[in-house]
């Protein structure tokens, strides 16, 4: 697959396709603006139909869905947002209700989680940390009461972070709590940039 290949999972919506059989989720959006923005290559494809699409996965709650009418949930907030700021679209996010939505991912443990009534997981340190980075209301989740929750996650004797405290550490908890915690300022970490 060429890069140029990325244009041709484009939709008439605006929408992206993950592969040639036509799967549409808001990530394969994300991940193809992206792609093409780091390449310089964002001409390929067409932005505003994009953005189009986005703003279609908005939810009454000012969260976004995989697709529009689907649930909001913040992976796909991080996919949408993302997206439009690549496009330079912010302006069109309600920023204080998504905010507010995204703020009210937090549990009194300090963990966060993806949509109501789940669990928290240390993966939504990053999801919902960089979604409100973004918007620039990061200061309204308790960051002490996060970064406590992600050190109970990690395994202190061979390293790694888990989902949750006691669970089995993995790659992907580690890399998205570590990145979490840049976000929130924590002490020796390089920042990282939320898109």
């Amino acid at each position: 697959m060429d890069v140029a290949d990325i244009s041709k999972l484009q939709n008439d919506d605006g929408s992206f396709a993950g592969d040639e059989w036509g799967e549409i989720d808001t990530r394969f959006l994300f991940g193809a603006l992206n792609a093409l923005s780091l390449l310089r290559l964002l001409s390929l494809v067409d932005v505003p139909k994009a953005v189009a699409h986005v703003q279609a996965c908005l939810n009454f709650d000012g969260g976004y869905g995989v697709s529009p009418g689907a649930e909001s949930h913040a992976g796909q907030v991080y996919v949408c947002v993302g997206a439009l700021a690549i496009a330079g679209q912010l302006d069109l996010v309600d920023k204080d209700r998504l905010g507010g939505w995204l703020s009210e991912r937090q549990l009194d443990d300090g963990g966060l989680n993806g949509r109501p009534e789940k669990l928290q997981d240390a993966c939504y340190s990053w999801w919902v940390g960089s979604s409100l980075a973004m918007i620039d209301k990061i200061h309204w989740i308790d960051k002490d009461t996060l970064a406590k929750f992600i050190l109970r996650c990690q395994d202190t004797e061979l390293g790694g972070v888990a989902d949750r405290p006691g669970d089995m550490v993995d790659v992907f908890h580690t890399v998205f709590a570590i990145a979490g915690l840049s976000l929130i300022g924590y002490p020796d970490l390089e920042p990282v940039d939320p898109v």
